[in-house]
């Protein structure tokens, strides 16, 4: 099976960017942001090689892969893995759940 282009959508890089921008405040240092850019990098290029391998959710044709304390929601089309959100666990999963159901 051919690889899948890999997109994010506006709402997914808006929370992962805050997050990034999060850590960094709060250690005062870019290296835990740079070493979750990586982890996040290597975990969407294993997703549109594989991207069946992680779990499916309740919400229709959304997958989930989990990193921890981070998760990464997205959906499989034909040519594309489409990060519909991009979550700290750590975060009242009330708030996830209007995310997803505004991206059915």
């Amino acid at each position: 099976m051919a690889k899948r282009n890999v997109i994010w959508t506006r709402t997914a890089d808006i929370q992962f960017v805050g997050i990034l921008e999060y850590w960094v405040k709060r250690n005062k240092s870019n290296t835990y942001s740079k070493k979750l850019v990586k982890l996040v990098s290597e975990r969407t290029k294993q997703i549109a090689d594989e991207p069946l391998i992680y779990k499916a959710t309740d919400f229709k044709d959304v997958r989930l892969a989990s990193m921890g304390n981070f998760s990464i929601y997205y959906k499989v089309a034909d040519n594309e893995i489409t990060i519909t959100a991009f979550w700290d666990n750590r975060q009242n999963p009330k708030k996830l759940l209007e995310i997803l159901e505004n991206k059915k």
